[in-house]
């Protein structure tokens, strides 16, 4: 298994940031089986791209809530990471600290 679980939506509430928001968070690895993806689908032409972060960030966003990773954007580069045999992404990582209930 790629993904901890494949989640459709975001669970989480809305946390407001910006581009430039997320630009402040520094990169981290994030493990692969760790991640709950946001999205079920994706486009293959995203995943194909040489050039899919050209106009984008360099690295995915993830929403840390309630004890959980969400993969909010990046899923080609996730995909890309695994399909590479690497169990390890490099993404920002935002906690909105929520804590299990």
């Amino acid at each position: 298994m790629i993904f901890k679980r494949v989640g459709d939506g975001r669970p989480y509430p809305d946390h407001g940031l910006s581009s430039r928001g997320w630009a402040a968070i520094p990169p981290r690895q994030v493990r692969l089986d760790q991640l709950v993806t946001t999205k079920d689908t994706l486009h293959l032409v995203a995943l194909l791209d040489e050039d899919s972060t050209f106009y984008g960030d360099l690295f995915a966003h993830v929403v840390s809530w309630q004890g959980e990773l969400y993969l909010e954007d990046g899923l080609h580069r996730a995909l890309r990471a695994a399909l590479q045999q690497r169990a390890v992404l490099h993404a920002r990582v935002h906690d909105l600290a929520g804590a299990p209930a």
